[in-house]
């Protein structure tokens, strides 16, 4: 009887143990904003809505200068005009404003818009491949370690060498 308790004892003890081993998570971490930023499809992307941005400026400041050269003009002749000429002229560089100011948003809308739709992609392929190393090296869960996440790290394994390598980077 003395002996079935211990044995008793010794299998409680071995299956607790095994349970608690694998009750236990592998976690890794990686800074995917870094990532992110080193795969191709990012520079890609980013050259794109750069040069998308620099035609709006051009065209923004096209117009600008445009509205100007017209309130200068309409300056300069006010005195040879009549007060309700010099109105309708004010009015018209007003809406002339208006209308800047509204493309310019939608410019930026159009920008938003544009950035998501190039950079989706990316972020998708990075969630992806790190998603796939880390069930390839039998992780759980992996924490992102970009500065600014509230991720202080110690010493856990980071997947960045080997999602770069999956990405070819």
């Amino acid at each position: 009887m003395k002996q079935f308790k211990t044995l008793l004892i010794a299998v409680a003890l071995i299956f607790g143990a095994t349970s608690f081993a694998n009750a236990q998570s592998k976690v890794a971490h990686i800074a995917s904003q870094e990532l992110i930023e080193q795969m191709p499809g990012y520079k890609a992307a980013m050259n794109q809505l750069e040069k998308l941005q620099k035609t709006y400026d051009t065209q923004i400041k096209e117009m600008v200068t445009e509205a100007q050269g017209t309130m200068k003009r309409y300056e300069s002749e006010a005195q040879t005009k009549t007060d309700e000429e010099n109105q309708k002229r004010a009015l018209e560089l007003q809406q002339t404003q208006r209308s800047i100011g509204e493309y310019r948003q939608t410019a930026e809308q159009d920008l938003r818009q544009k950035e998501v739709e190039l950079l989706k992609p990316v972020f998708e392929k990075a969630r992806t491949t790190i998603q796939k190393v880390a069930r390839a090296k039998g992780y759980d869960y992996v924490l992102d370690s970009t500065t600014g996440t509230g991720l202080l790290m110690a010493d856990g394994y980071d997947l960045m060498p080997d999602v770069k390598k999956e990405l070819g980077i």
